[in-house]
């Protein structure tokens, strides 16, 4: 098997010393132009740290400046994990915004927590969210320093406008995943394997508690994942558990396992479920997001899969390859049967309420205020969409 290219990231090694100051070495191929920036960024780190006597090797691959400040701080906090202080990177203006709870999330595009090299264009694929993972993406022994990497992505990368989200590790430990990103310009946080009303409350104290602490201002909202027997038969109490609660959605890899199955292309096995996971955010008044299409090179089975999901009611789906987003954004988009339809309904409306009319019809068919909502609908997403 061939190693793995490293790239857009940086490896250290410290050795404290008692005395002779500072040793730094640094083996890059870009150290003819950044070397001397890379060097200064250590030695603010090292006074940061009250580190004065080290013999420090950076191996760059060509980290930017907060995969190193993550990597060596991680480093020193390994050395002695005593160390509490936090060395954080001013937070670049695009990443100072606030979100809205029923905002576009027909496309999120799942990012592995410890790999920087994923982090740095993704904005530039235009999904409307990046979610930023802790938790099973990421190997049990890097979890710590994914958290670093996610804080510091939190304040330094350029999403291009995609909602910045994160899935927090499985409860109890994902209480303490939040102090790494609350203070930090997340905007969603998705809560894996949720089971009970219980966890959503937990978390949504944890996230208040430390927006107060911190001064945050801006809207965090959260998205429990459905992903066992137990949650989708308390999807509803689960969707209802929060107003920070933005919307619903399901993982069904850990799902079939939980029912003793496999995930099939065809999806017979995942319809109650999925269905159950429809009506429980409607119900509630969130939106419903799918699960991610995991063929990656299969367009024409993705594409099958976001049309299926609209039918249903989902409103969204995830995504593991930004090859999959234009797709998804295509067949979540209303067709042009759907939006005449719904233009012939809002004008059917319009004219009836200009003559006081109560009955809303369209032609020899009555149309009830559901299906005029649905048409408003229709006709504003397609305004957001261009």
């Amino acid at each position: 098997m061939a190693p793995i290219k490293i790239r857009s990231d940086c490896k250290f090694n410290i050795e404290i010393k008692k005395a002779g100051g500072l040793n730094i070495t640094v083996n890059s191929k870009v150290s003819a132009m950044y070397g001397g920036s890379i060097v200064k960024q250590i030695k603010e780190m090292c006074k940061f740290f009250e580190i004065k006597n080290a013999h420090i090797l950076l191996e760059d691959y060509g980290a930017l400046p907060f995969v190193i400040a993550a990597r060596f701080e991680y480093a020193v906090k390994k050395l002695n994990p005593e160390v509490q202080k936090e060395y954080l990177l001013p937070t670049i203006k695009e990443n100072i915004s606030n979100t809205k709870i029923n905002r576009l999330r027909r496309s999120r595009l799942y990012l592995p927590g410890n790999q920087p090299k994923y982090f740095i264009n993704a904005g530039l694929h235009k999904p409307d969210g990046i979610i930023l993972d802790l938790e099973d993406s990421v190997a049990p022994l890097e979890k710590d320093a994914a958290k670093l990497l996610v804080r510091n992505a939190l304040r330094s990368v350029n999403f291009y406008g995609s909602e910045r989200m994160v899935r927090i590790n499985q409860l109890p430990t994902g209480i303490e995943d939040l102090k790494f990103i609350i203070p930090h310009s997340v905007q969603v946080i998705l809560i894996p394997k949720c089971e009970f009303a219980e966890q959503v409350k937990e978390i949504e104290d944890e996230v208040n508690r430390l927006k107060k602490s911190f001064g945050v201002k801006n809207n965090i909202f959260l998205m429990p994942i459905i992903e066992s027997a137990l949650g989708v038969i308390n999807a509803y109490k689960i969707a209802l558990a929060s107003k920070l609660n933005c919307a619903l959605t399901i993982g069904l890899e850990d799902y079939t396992a939980d029912i003793g199955t496999q995930r099939t292309e065809e999806g017979k096995e995942s319809l109650f479920a999925r269905s159950m996971i429809v009506n429980a955010a409607k119900a509630a008044g969130i939106q419903a997001i799918d699960t991610v299409y995991s063929d990656v090179s299969n367009m024409k089975g993705l594409r099958e899969s976001v049309l299926e999901a609209k039918a249903l009611g989902f409103e969204g789906k995830g995504c593991i390859h930004p090859r999959q987003i234009n797709t998804v954004h295509e067949a979540f988009a209303p067709t042009d049967e759907e939006i005449e339809k719904a233009k012939k309904i809002v004008e059917a409306f319009n004219e009836a309420e200009k003559k006081g009319l109560g009955v809303v019809s369209l032609g020899s068919k009555m149309i009830d205020p559901p299906v005029v909502k649905r048409a408003m609908r229709v006709l504003e997403l397609v305004k957001i969409i261009e």
